[in-house]
């Protein structure tokens, strides 16, 4: 079979999204009768029919729907390829990432920390998952950091990219540990307890987490904000929860203390870019940095 003609089709792509020649024509300026004959090319390529037409519409053909929908691929990675070689002349000058407002400051500093080894200009911007994807869509970021994938069916064409995992771990001031520590579990069993917001998937796991073990805490405040959170545990307010990789850093920043490990409960992270592949040289410096 003759190697396809990806002029032909990509005129053949334009008409089955628009089912017209005509409003192609508009759109490319070009004339009808360019488009039909390129169309009518890949057909004698391919050997068959790729439109019917219905009343004043042109409406791929079973085959033509097929070829449609590997032509979308096609075109798609033609666009991210175009948008890499952009950046790559551009000369990655900076990095602009989105971080979802439920994530704990703590953890973001320790996974964004390795892009800073790089000549870089780290921007980084704050705020819900949804609108963060919005600007994704529109190239106003290189990456959104969340601690969820993007949903299936989202309208917003990105690829989710897990990059670290961690058990989740409890928290707590040093004047609270001696009590928290002993017989841990049952120890969070009416205790002071800081808990995460709504908004975060974190939360549900851990409340569910309490449930199975007969566990009730007493919670005493909830935060969308983790910094907020952390400055009440440092002030012996209350346990908390926290990725466990994030133990050396909250003791020797903040004076807290790991009580105990909930190995049932994790936070997990993940990289959401607008290409399948990682190709940002900061986005690889930070998974690099966060895999070995």
């Amino acid at each position: 079979m003759t190697p396809i003609n990806y002029n032909q089709l990509y005129y053949f792509y334009m008409v089955a999204e628009h089912g017209s020649i005509a409003r192609v024509s508009e759109l490319l300026h070009i004339t009808p009768q360019t488009i039909s004959g390129q169309i009518s090319a890949l057909e004698d390529t391919i050997g068959a029919s790729l439109f019917t037409r219905q009343s004043r519409r042109l409406i791929p053909t079973e085959l033509g729907i097929l070829v449609q929908g590997y032509a979308a691929d096609i075109f798609q990675l033609g666009e991210e390829l175009k948008s890499v070689l952009n950046q790559q002349h551009n000369q990655w000058q900076s990095f602009t990432v989105g971080i979802t407002d439920v994530l704990p400051k703590t953890l973001v500093y320790e996974m964004l920390k390795p892009v800073l080894q790089l000549p870089v200009k780290l921007v980084c911007r704050e705020g819900e998952l949804t609108s963060l994807l919005g600007e994704l869509a529109v190239n106003r970021l290189d990456m959104v950091l969340s601690d969820q994938p993007i949903q299936t069916g989202s309208h917003i064409k990105a690829y989710s990219h897990l990059i670290t995992e961690s058990p989740m771990a409890v928290y707590a001031a040093a004047d609270k540990y001696d009590t928290l520590s002993q017989d841990f579990p049952r120890s969070l069993h009416n205790a002071p307890f800081l808990l995460q917001g709504k908004k975060s998937l974190i939360r549900q796991q851990l409340l569910g987490w309490f449930s199975t073990q007969d566990i009730q805490p007493d919670i005493t405040a909830e935060f969308d904000d983790s910094a907020l959170m952390l400055a009440f545990a440092q002030e012996g307010l209350g346990a908390f929860s926290a990725p466990l990789l994030l133990a050396p850093q909250l003791e020797k920043q903040f004076g807290l203390l790991k009580v105990g490990v909930i190995n049932r409960v994790t936070e997990q992270l993940y990289a959401i870019s607008p290409e399948r592949k990682l190709t940002h040289p900061a986005v690889l410096q930070l998974v690099k940095a966060l895999r070995s």
